[in-house]
């Protein structure tokens, strides 16, 4: 069997991804918000940050994969 090292959790890149994440979430909404098919306000907020907070979630997959697969790529070149 192969011994993997387990590294201890990171709070301080989680703090970054939920700030990427945050500020993702704001620029997906400014975004999206004027798109929503309705005159009322508090729909437009609802759908809008509805769909911000998919797509956010979304980016936040995305930049995990990312992280992991840079990681790897490091480790392979030593």
């Amino acid at each position: 069997m192969s011994s993997s090292e387990k590294k201890p959790f990171n709070v301080i890149g989680l703090v970054v991804d939920l700030v990427l994440t945050g500020i993702a979430f704001v620029i997906f909404y400014t975004l999206v918000h004027s798109h929503v098919p309705s005159s009322d306000p508090a729909m437009i907020k609802l759908w809008g940050g509805l769909t911000a907070a998919c797509m956010s979630g979304v980016f936040w997959i995305a930049l995990n994969m990312f992280k992991v697969v840079l990681k790897f790529q490091i480790e392979s070149r030593k």
